[in-house]
């Protein structure tokens, strides 16, 4: 008799840092609905990583296995082709109904997306923009100001009559929701692919979110560096561009518990989704996989967004959490072993029992799910950059970025020059240090027990230099493990 598979929801929120949760003990997060899952019956993972800091090439590092290097995954313009693998192409292939709700950013839009998903859910009424009824002149002052380049919109309104902001993000909340009830249970298992806005800048949201977080609970900011020396000069020119040196630590605290807000209100949102699965009695048939793509800045280093070749913790650390099916052994609670999100589709193969049919540099999560002292990795990877001669890495194509108008204009600008501020970089971390390998400029090297917020470069260090060098080889190594990928099936050698 062939076993029932269980229902998938990959519930994807895009930018939440993995320090925003209340279950890894921060005292400003409001996040009761992931709390109680850690509590009970899911295990979240402090030390989950992404595979690059923005956000196409993460999501086409987790949705096929393979890190960013092997097939040149490293801009937003440069997405999955058709002849590469995809988690949701998959799950579709061996008979799940997929419905798509949210963001693309993974695969090419003039494609089309009948080979990954049944539905791509537009809703019947077009949503507001992220901020609600302002528009973005009035969100963003004077281009003169230290406030144009900050993402900080404040306090979302929404439209006359509504209970909140009907953006996207409700919208497919909503959709989702009644993707659930519409589902024949006996028919065929579904995949929920839920890849949301928030909390993406900019920093807004409506009440009662924007009001729920205590701003005097805000954990204090990772401060600037005071000269820079040593870090990567993308981050001195991003600073330099979005120019808030002048912020008082009140403002930044506005901004901070903002974006708390955001997360807030996701949480809330996630809950409302299992509620759905809870009255259509699918929740304990259902395995939830609760992850980010990437963080954020959110005021540490001075800097807000992210960028594409900087590797702090703050943009490559993640929340990712697994509720499995009721039939699954767990033991519920928090991990900290180093895992990565390019784990999360040979976890939902281990799950579903779907047979590997790709090359690909995952590995199953669920022994970690069962077992406390159960260890992931040695090592984490994340990559981003490009070379000089790659003009086509420069995303020339976001044309409204193009001027100083844009909002990611402070950060674009210095990707489409060449000087050293977009180099190709890898990082190597462990639970110890965090190597990154730079190749226009000077690499970096952190000790994370002494310099948990990576002020210090330490890699011309000479009491360093035993770690560097061990570092360096496992760098070595996990290239030489990862730079290509065999297919499965052979071909004929005559016809």
């Amino acid at each position: 008799m062939k076993t029932k598979r269980p229902h998938i929801v990959l519930f994807n929120p895009d930018q939440w840092r993995g320090d925003v949760a209340g279950y890894v003990g921060n005292p400003a997060a409001v996040t009761p609905t992931l709390d109680h899952l850690v509590e009970t019956e899911a295990v979240a993972f402090s030390q989950a990583y992404c595979q690059n800091p923005v956000c196409t090439p993460s999501r086409c590092s987790f949705m096929t296995g393979w890190y960013p290097h092997v097939r040149g995954h490293r801009t937003m313009f440069h997405m999955l082709q058709p002849d590469e693998p995809m988690l949701l192409k998959t799950l579709k292939d061996e008979g799940y109904f997929v419905w798509w709700g949210g963001k693309n950013d993974v695969v090419p839009a003039q494609n089309g997306f009948d080979a990954y998903c049944d539905v791509k859910y537009h809703p019947a009424r077009s949503p507001l923009p992220t901020w609600g009824v302002l528009s973005e002149k009035e969100w963003r002052d004077d281009p003169e100001s230290d406030t144009y380049y900050s993402f900080l919109a404040g306090r979302a309104e929404p439209a006359p009559g509504e209970a909140h902001v009907y953006d996207s993000d409700w919208a497919m909340i909503e959709g989702a929701i009644e993707a659930i009830r519409q589902h024949k249970q006996d028919d065929q298992p579904l995949c929920l692919y839920l890849p949301l806005w928030d909390p993406h800048p900019p920093y807004t949201v409506e009440d009662p979110w924007f009001s729920l977080i205590d701003r005097s609970k805000v954990p204090p900011r990772i401060p600037s560096p005071t000269d820079w020396q040593g870090k990567p000069a993308m981050l001195k020119g991003i600073a330099e561009n979005q120019r808030l040196q002048s912020w008082t630590e009140d403002r930044w605290a506005e901004l901070r518990a903002t974006y708390y807000g955001m997360c807030a209100r996701v949480d809330h949102q996630l809950k409302l989704v299992l509620d759905a699965l809870r009255e259509e009695g699918m929740y304990d048939d259902t395995a939830i996989l609760f992850f980010s793509d990437h963080g954020d800045f959110t005021g540490d280093y001075g800097l807000v967004e992210k960028t594409q070749n900087t590797f702090e913790d703050c943009l490559t650390r993640v929340p990712l959490l697994i509720k499995p099916p009721a039939s699954v052994p767990i033991t519920p609670g928090v991990r900290d072993t180093l895992v990565e999100l390019i784990d999360v589709p040979a976890t939902v193969e281990a799950l579903t029992g779907i047979p590997v049919r790709h090359t690909h540099f995952g590995r199953s999560l669920l022994p970690l799910l069962a077992d406390e002292t159960a260890q992931g990795r040695d090592a984490v990877f994340c990559e981003g950059g490009r070379l000089h001669q790659e003009t086509q890495a420069m995303e020339l194509e976001s044309v409204n970025d193009q001027n100083k108008q844009g909002l990611y204009w402070p950060r674009l600008s210095l990707q489409r020059r060449e000087g050293t501020e977009h180099t190709k970089a890898v990082m190597c971390r462990t639970k110890d240090f965090k190597y990154v390998r730079r190749l226009y400029e000077k690499d970096e090297l952190y000790d994370l027990h002494t310099d948990p917020y990576e002020q210090c470069n330490r890699i011309d260090d000479p009491a360093f230099a035993s770690v560097r060098d061990m570092l360096k080889d496992r760098l070595l190594t996990f290239y030489q493990e990862t730079s290509d990928v065999v297919p499965i099936k052979a071909d004929q050698r005559e016809a």
